[in-house]
C-alpha cells in the first residue's frame, strides 16, 4: 500500500532535493580531479558517506512522513468543521422541498429549537420563512430574503449548490446536470443596524410650507378692528399643532408660514388626517368665510436644501389642485389628503391679465400656433382651442387645431367652420399631420387637461420646447412637464371660461366672430350644466363678455338637443341604476350610439336628481375599455374617488379610464368606494 502513494506537486519537489543536491556534488567531484587527485578522491569519499545517509533516511522516513500528512489533512478536516459549528452566523443545509438536512450551533439558538428537530422544514425552524421561497422553479440560484422572527430582523441570503459539481470526479455518484442540488442559506442578524436606520430616519428634519388659501378674502368679512385677532388665532391654531409635534413655525409672510419637524411625527398626523386643516376652520368671529389652508412637506432628499424644494413643489400642487388640502412629497411618490371642500373663487382677476400677456410674448416669438385639447374632445376643450385660435389670428400667426375623432355634440361646431371663408381649409388638423407640420419654432398650446396621456397627441409634447398649459382640473402626480407657461385654475368652471378671460386682456382691438364666441359659451354651459354648478362672478362675466361678443342662447340650446336613441340610452341607464351606500351606479348602453361617453355623464347628471343619492357613476365600455363619470352636488367629493382609479376632476365632477370590462370596472369603483368609506374619505 505504501508502494503505491506517491507524493504530487511542488512537495514532491521538496522530498527529493537532498538527492539533486547530490548530483550537483557529483559534478563538482569530477571537476576537481584535473585540479588535484588527492582532493578529488577525499571528494569522492565524502560523497558516497553522504549519498548513503540521503537513501537510507529517505526510505527510511517516507511512511512517516506519508502518516504526518494524513494526519495534518484530518486535523485540518476537523478543525473546519468545528469553525463552521461554532460559527457565529447563523448557516444550515437544506435539501429541494426546504428540509433542514445539518445546521450549526447558531442556527438553532436563532430559532429557539432542539438539535434533534433535524429534518424538519425551514418553516417549523422559521414560520415567517415561507418553503415556497425555496421551490421556485424560476428563482436565481442565490438571492436574498428578509423576514423577522420574535422581534429579530433577519436578512437571508440563500445559495443552491448543485450535486454535480461536488462530484464531478467522482466515479461512484452520477446525478442529472442541474437538477439534484442542497440549499445553503446564511443568516445575518441586522435588528441592530434596521433599529439605527429607523432611528435615523425618524429624526430626519421635513421642510414644510403652510399658505393661507383665503387670506384677503376672509379678512374681507370681518369688521377691520378685528382683522388682527382673526390672524392671531390662526397663527396660534398653526403654532399649536406643530409645536404638539415638536416642531417650529416661522412666519414668512402675513399668510405664508415655513415649519420643520421630524420625520418620526408623519405617520401620527396622517392618521389624525392632519387635523389643523379643519381645526383652522373654526376660527370664527364674525367672519362670514371660513379660514383654509393648504399643506406642502417635503422629505426623502439627500439634504434639507432639497426637502425645501420638494415642499415647494408640493405647495404649488396643493394650490393648483384648489387648497384646503396636505400634499407631500417623498423622493418621486406625492400623497393627497383633504381637498374635499369646494375651491374659493378668487376676486382678482390680476392672474389672468399677466398670462395673457405672457401667452401673448410666447405667440408673438414663433411662426406657428397649434392647439390641442384632451381625446375625444367635447365642447368646453373644443371652444378653449377656437379662443386660442382666434388670439394667434389677431398677432398675425399660422394657427391649427388638432382634433382626431369629432364626437357627436362637437360635430354642429365643427361643421360650422366647414366652407367658410374666413377660415383656412387647414384650420383643423389630425395628430398625424400635426407631427409633420410642428418644429421647434412652433407654440403648442394645451387646453381642458393638463395629463399628457389623455392629450389628442402627447407625441407633440416631445416636438417643441414651447408648450403652453390652460385648464381648470386639479393637476395629479402625472402632469405636463416644461411648460414654458401653466394656467391652472381648479376653481374655473371651465377652460372656456379661463381662454375668454384672457382674451379680454389680451389685445385691446380683438374681435371674436359670432361663431367662435357660440363655442366659447357652449364650453361653459356645458361644463356649468347650463350654469347650475360651480359658477361664480367670474364665470357670468365671462358668458357676459361673450353675449356681447355675439354667442347666441338659442343657437347653443340647439347644440344640446340629442338623437332619440341617445335620449333612450340615457333613460335606459337611469332605469337600471342601483343605489351602493348612497351612490347611484349604472352603465350606460352602447349600441348604436356615435358618442356613448358623452350620453354617459349626461346620465350620471341625472341621477343626482334623484333624492337620498349622494353622488351618481355611470360606467360606459368604449373602445375597448371603460369610462367611468362621476357626478355629485356638495356631499361625496367625487374626484378623489376617481383619482384612487387613476383619474381625476373636480369636487363634483371627475371620471377615470379602465382598461377592462364593465363587470370588472363595477367590481373596482365598488370595491374603492368600501374602502374609502372604512377609512372615513367621505366623512
Amino acid at each position: 500500500m505504501k508502494e503505491k502513494i506517491r507524493i504530487k506537486g511542488q512537495l514532491n519537489g521538496y522530498a527529493k532535493w537532498p538527492l539533486l543536491m547530490s548530483v550537483l556534488l557529483l559534478i563538482m567531484n569530477i571537476c576537481m580531479y584535473p585540479i588535484s587527485v588527492k582532493a578529488g578522491l577525499l571528494m569522492s569519499g565524502f560523497l558516497v558517506i553522504y549519498i548513503f545517509i540521503v537513501v537510507v533516511l529517505y526510505l527510511r522516513s517516507r511512511s512517516q512522513i506519508y502518516n504526518e500528512m494524513i494526519a495534518f489533512a484530518t486535523q485540518y478536516s476537523q478543525v473546519q468543521r468545528k469553525l463552521l459549528k461554532e460559527l457565529a452566523l447563523p448557516y444550515a443545509l437544506l435539501d429541494e422541498e426546504g428540509r433542514v438536512m445539518w445546521g450549526n450551533t447558531a442556527f438553532f439558538e436563532a430559532s429557539r429549537k432542539s438539535r434533534k428537530a433535524i429534518h424538519k422544514p425551514i418553516s417549523w425552524f422559521f414560520p415567517e420563512f415561507s418553503g415556497e421561497l425555496l421551490s421556485e422553479e424560476d428563482s436565481d440560484d442565490s438571492r436574498t430574503i428578509c423576514f423577522s422572527f420574535e422581534e429579530r430582523d433577519f436578512r437571508v441570503d440563500i445559495r443552491r449548490v448543485y450535486l454535480e459539481h461536488m462530484v464531478e470526479n467522482n466515479e461512484l455518484v452520477n446525478v442529472d446536470e442541474d437538477t439534484d442540488y442542497l440549499i445553503a442559506i446564511y443568516m445575518f442578524d441586522e435588528t441592530e443596524l434596521n433599529k439605527y436606520i429607523r432611528k435615523n430616519k425618524e429624526e430626519r428634519l421635513v421642510a414644510g410650507l403652510i399658505y393661507l388659501d383665503n387670506y384677503e378674502e376672509a379678512l374681507d368679512t370681518v369688521e377691520e378692528v378685528r382683522r388682527s385677532l382673526l390672524v392671531a388665532l390662526v397663527d396660534r391654531k398653526i403654532n399649536k399643532y406643530i409645536g404638539a409635534f415638536g416642531g417650529i413655525v416661522k412666519k414668512m409672510e402675513k399668510d405664508k408660514y415655513f415649519i420643520a419637524l421630524q420625520e418620526k411625527y408623519l405617520p401620527i398626523m396622517r392618521e389624525n388626517k392632519f387635523e389643523l386643516l379643519q381645526d383652522v376652520k373654526t376660527v370664527n368671529i364674525g367672519n362670514e368665510m371660513a379660514v383654509t389652508l393648504s399643506i406642502g412637506l417635503g422629505l426623502s432628499g439627500v439634504s434639507f436644501a432639497e426637502n425645501y424644494d420638494f415642499a415647494r413643489i408640493a405647495i404649488d400642487l396643493a394650490l393648483a389642485r384648489g387648497g384646503d388640502q396636505v400634499v407631500t412629497k417623498e423622493g418621486e411618490n406625492i400623497t393627497y389628503f383633504g381637498g374635499k371642500t369646494q375651491q374659493v373663487e378668487k376676486a382678482t382677476r390680476v392672474k389672468a391679465r399677466v398670462k395673457a400677456h405672457a401667452l401673448r410674448e410666447f405667440i408673438e416669438s414663433r411662426d406657428k400656433v397649434m392647439v390641442m385639447g384632451h381625446k375625444m374632445a367635447d365642447m368646453d376643450a373644443f371652444g378653449a382651442a377656437i379662443g386660442i385660435y382666434r388670439a394667434a389670428k389677431v398677432l398675425g400667426k399660422r394657427a391649427y387645431i388638432v382634433i382626431n375623432d369629432i364626437t357627436n355634440t362637437v360635430r354642429p361646431l365643427r361643421e360650422s367652420f366647414n366652407d367658410n371663408p374666413a377660415y383656412e381649409t387647414d384650420m383643423f388638423l389630425t395628430g398625424a399631420q400635426a407631427q409633420e407640420m410642428i418644429d421647434r419654432n412652433t407654440v403648442l398650446v394645451v387646453v381642458d387637461t393638463n395629463r399628457p396621456n389623455y392629450t389628442e397627441c402627447c407625441e407633440l409634447l416631445t416636438r417643441t420646447p414651447t408648450i403652453v398649459v390652460l385648464d381648470h382640473h386639479r393637476q395629479t402626480n402625472e402632469q405636463i412637464e416644461n411648460a414654458v407657461l401653466s394656467y391652472i385654475e381648479p376653481y374655473a368652471s371651465s377652460a372656456c371660461e379661463m381662454v375668454a378671460e384672457i382674451l379680454q386682456y389680451f389685445d385691446e382691438g380683438l374681435k371674436i366672430k359670432s361663431t367662435e364666441a357660440d363655442c366659447l359659451y357652449a364650453g361653459i354651459v356645458l361644463d356649468t350644466d347650463n350654469f347650475m354648478r360651480r359658477t361664480g362672478v367670474r364665470t357670468f362675466e365671462a358668458a357676459a363678455f361673450l353675449r356681447r361678443c355675439g354667442a347666441d342662447v338659442t343657437r347653443v340650446r340647439k347644440l344640446f338637443r340629442n338623437e332619440m336613441v341617445e335620449y333612450k340610452a340615457r333613460a335606459e341607464a337611469v332605469r337600471h341604476a342601483e343605489v351602493y351606500h348612497g351612490f347611484a351606479i349604472s352603465v350606460c348602453p352602447t349600441e348604436n350610439i356615435e358618442s356613448p361617453t358623452i350620453v354617459g355623464a349626461q346620465a350620471a347628471d341625472e341621477l343626482l336628481d334623484i333624492v337620498g343619492v349622494k353622488a351618481s357613476i355611470v360606467l360606459t365600455y368604449y373602445q375597448n375599455q371603460t369610462f367611468v363619470s362621476a357626478r355629485s352636488i356638495d356631499e361625496v367629493n367625487v374626484q378623489i374617488l376617481m383619482e384612487r382609479m387613476g383619474g381625476g376632476g373636480h369636487m363634483n365632477m371627475a371620471g377615470a379610464q379602465l382598461a377592462c370590462e364593465v363587470d370588472e370596472a363595477m367590481e373596482i369603483v365598488k370595491h374603492t368606494i368600501e374602502k374609502m368609506q372604512e377609512e372615513g374619505e367621505f366623512e
